[in-house]
């Protein structure tokens, strides 16, 4: 970082050192009996990482449950700091820190939205691609019943093509005077 190291002013004159908090050794902030301290930790340079989660997850897991849910917060927000995340995650499903995740404050709602929202998209990517194998098996009938069988220039060029294309496509196949014509 590339900061000044002090301020002055008409009546103040004030020096300061800056410091990068992962230059610290984090095992002093383990080791302190306060879980603020414990939770900051994971900003410092530690060497185990993994395991210096799972101590303090274990601190975490030991307090009462508002209490528990405010420490797992403020832990996951610093975790989103150094995108630890996931290790967060990990050590809580292996560990009983929320009874039921879907009851959790947080959690829990983010949860339902995630698995909602994934509902969703699956459904709709399940509508569209069951869309698109209709409409070109049905393509693929009307251009036989048209011009005889599809050669595989013509199946790869409608391979290529959207359901509405298709669709659209559907409805001239009776106008083309021949395949090439109709899938220029």
């Amino acid at each position: 970082m590339r900061m000044g190291t002090e301020l002055r002013g008409p009546s103040l004159q004030y020096s300061y050192r800056m410091v990068d908090i992962r230059e610290f050794d984090g095992e002093r902030l383990l080791e302190s009996p306060r879980l603020g301290d414990n939770i900051i930790a994971i900003l410092t340079r530690l060497p185990d990482l993994r395991g210096s989660i799972h101590r303090v997850m274990q601190r975490i897991a030991a307090l009462e449950p508002g209490q528990r849910e405010c420490a797992l917060r403020r832990l996951m927000i610093l975790a989103g700091l150094r995108r630890l995340g996931p290790v967060i995650e990990e050590e809580a499903r292996q560990m009983p820190i929320l009874n039921d995740i879907m009851d959790h404050e947080v959690l829990g709602r983010e949860f339902k939205k995630g698995q909602q929202l994934g509902e969703q998209r699956g459904e709709q990517r399940g509508e569209l691609r069951g869309e698109l194998k209709g409409e070109l098996r049905i393509m693929r009938r009307l251009i036989e019943r048209r011009f005889g069988s599809v050669p595989d220039w013509a199946e790869e060029r409608l391979s290529k093509l959207s359901a509405a294309e298709l669709e659209a496509l559907s409805v001239r196949v009776l106008d083309g005077g021949s395949l090439a014509e109709l899938l220029q």
